[in-house]
């Protein structure tokens, strides 16, 4: 039997495989390496879990019906991580969130649900984004999520429905795990460390939104990943139902102005900065709530932003063959 994971050639997906690699499980891998971002990037992660002999890679989209129907038999746990990202590009392109997120989603439920007598868990990824406008900090499990700012999180608050009436009616265990800003090595060419990176190097100028007034809850991969696979190793202990919701976040607001800094401290260059003002579906401060996420799951981010990016900007230069 394996486990398997959706969006392995992502960002989080390839670093979770690779830990679960490492000690030793049957990891499947599915992506459809859509070009959202530079599908060379996406090709060099898998290149890395090809080295392992318990992996296997398919290549499918999972937003077609019945994509999975071929697994059947061999799977025992899912890590789905697989999605459509970004807040600011749901805006442009919508059709991709709906197609990914929700018919995605669904699909892997649909899987679970007729192979249920030999799944263990699923364990999907949510998203911080689903907290909105909530004046209410730290954002914690307990909230009120019914206003989102993007339809980003519109989907991703969706999902979490989903899977809450598919552990109701057919005793699916599910985990969701809300992500809160996760950075480092491998990360996505969209994401705020690698554009802040590749400028600050090439001295092009940064756009800072919300005027730098924004604070976010920067989660470096390898806590991420020791979450999420906390939270599937323990499925079984968390009995409370068959479906419940976690943050995975540091715990921890950090000015982006600092976060800023840090690269220039780590590439000794300064930033070019333009201010602009806060885009549409940005949400101005992020703070997550992990006291359950500590006591079920015993998660406990231990990076900081001050070795995190770092590590980051190393990763960075070496990938890209710069000095």
């Amino acid at each position: 039997m394996a486990i398997l994971i959706t969006g392995v050639a992502g960002f989080i997906g390839m670093n979770v495989a690779q830990s679960l690699l490492e000690r030793g499980e049957n990891v499947i891998g599915v992506d459809n390496l859509n070009d959202y971002y530079d599908v060379n990037l996406k090709k060099a992660r898998l290149s890395l879990l090809a080295k392992y002999t318990n992996f296997r890679f398919e290549l499918l989209d999972i937003s077609e019906p019945k994509s999975l129907n071929r697994f059947a038999g061999e799977i025992d746990k899912i890590i789905h991580l697989a999605a459509q990202a970004g807040v600011r590009y749901s805006f442009k392109n919508p059709d991709s969130y709906i197609k990914s997120n929700l018919a995605g989603h669904i699909n892997i439920l649909e899987y679970a649900r007729y192979i249920s007598n030999e799944l263990i868990n699923i364990v999907y990824a949510s998203s911080s984004s689903v907290y909105g406008a909530s004046k209410n900090l730290p954002y914690s499990v307990a909230d009120p999520v019914d206003n989102p700012v993007s339809l980003y999180a519109a989907t991703k608050r969706a999902g979490e429905l989903m899977s809450e009436v598919y552990s109701h009616n057919y005793s699916l265990s599910q985990t969701g795990l809300r992500l809160f800003t996760v950075y480092g090595p491998w990360g996505r060419p969209d994401m705020s460390a690698f554009i802040f990176t590749s400028k600050i190097f090439s001295g092009e100028p940064i756009q800072v939104f919300g005027d730098g007034q924004m604070l976010r809850d920067f989660t470096f991969i390898d806590d991420i990943v020791s979450g999420i696979i906390s939270a599937s190793d323990r499925s079984q202990e968390l009995k409370s139902s068959n479906h419940e919701i976690y943050n995975l976040g540091n715990n921890k607001p950090e000015p982006l102005m600092r976060y800023i800094g840090l690269f220039e401290s780590a590439l000794n260059k300064k930033a070019i900065i333009e201010f602009e003002p806060m885009q549409a579906g940005d949400m101005k401060e992020t703070y997550a709530d992990i006291d359950s996420s500590k006591n079920d799951l015993g998660f406990k981010p231990i990076t900081s932003i001050d070795e995190g990016i770092p590590r980051f900007v190393n990763w960075f230069l070496q990938y890209h063959n710069l000095k």
